[in-house]
């Protein structure tokens, strides 16, 4: 996936701040890489209130199944996605956001809203890495595959990528 260019989380040249369930991840790209690939971009615009995704999806045995690009369905295998530009519903604060649908199986493959503060807060996901391993993410850890489940840390990322996996 060729990533877009993130977006300043502010004037004062600081990175996002992207909370993945309990986990803290500040001074961030905007990028997750996962399992050495990069699956994730997300681009906080303020002046806009948008909060933009490019995401690559990939289906249980690895396969590349659907793409989004800044809030847009590029390739969707089997029309099984869907995109809302909103967070779901009971989420306080609502600031920009959205949500991403399985269709086949109602689940949300990713969930996330910008705070107030101007961190983004990834509140659930449910989706698959280019190895075929499943990614939980819940308001209280971050799990990747049979692995170690990251659960309240805190990371210092210098402007870089999150590496998860």
């Amino acid at each position: 996936m060729k990533s877009p260019q993130p977006i300043e989380a502010d004037k004062q040249k600081h990175g996002l701040e992207l909370n993945i369930g309990s986990n803290i991840f500040r001074d961030t790209n905007g990028i997750l890489k996962i399992q050495g690939k990069e699956q994730i971009v997300l681009e906080y615009r303020p002046e806009e209130q948008r909060l933009l995704v490019t995401m690559d999806l990939y289906n249980d045995q690895g396969g590349h199944i659907g793409h989004i690009r800044r809030n847009a369905i590029v390739f969707n295998s089997g029309n099984r996605f869907a995109f809302s530009p909103a967070p779901g519903e009971g989420v306080e604060p609502a600031g920009p956001g959205f949500t991403i649908h399985d269709r086949s199986t109602s689940d949300a493959v990713l969930e996330a809203t910008a705070l107030p503060n101007g961190k983004i807060q990834l509140l659930s996901g449910r989706f698959y890495t280019h190895k075929g391993q499943l990614v939980e993410i819940t308001p209280h850890y971050c799990r990747i595959g049979g692995g170690p489940t990251l659960f309240g840390d805190i990371f210092e990322n210098r402007g870089g990528t999150v590496l998860l996996g």
